[in-house]
């Protein structure tokens, strides 16, 4: 996948003027960081932070899926918000 595509996609969430509501945007998060950093790594957050537990139980999800699939997955489901 070319990095100017995932690029492109990163900036469209942006410019996006619907909220695409929680799960989408749980989903989005996941799948950036997937593609950019790889399998979530550090502690899970406490219950005291329910945000970013909820954020590192998405990208958790997605581990071992490769940065490419990610990227693909962040920009099939830009796609489908634009």
């Amino acid at each position: 996948m070319a990095d100017s595509e995932f690029e492109q996609a990163v900036a469209a969430v942006a410019d996006l003027t619907n909220d695409p509501g929680n799960d989408t945007k749980l989903r989005l998060y996941a799948l950036y960081k997937q593609a950019t950093v790889g399998d979530a790594d550090g502690k899970r957050p406490g219950f005291t932070n329910p945000v970013g537990r909820a954020k590192y139980d998405a990208w958790a999800k997605l581990s071992g899926t490769s940065s490419e699939q990610a990227e693909a997955g962040y920009i099939a489901e830009v796609a489908r918000l634009s």
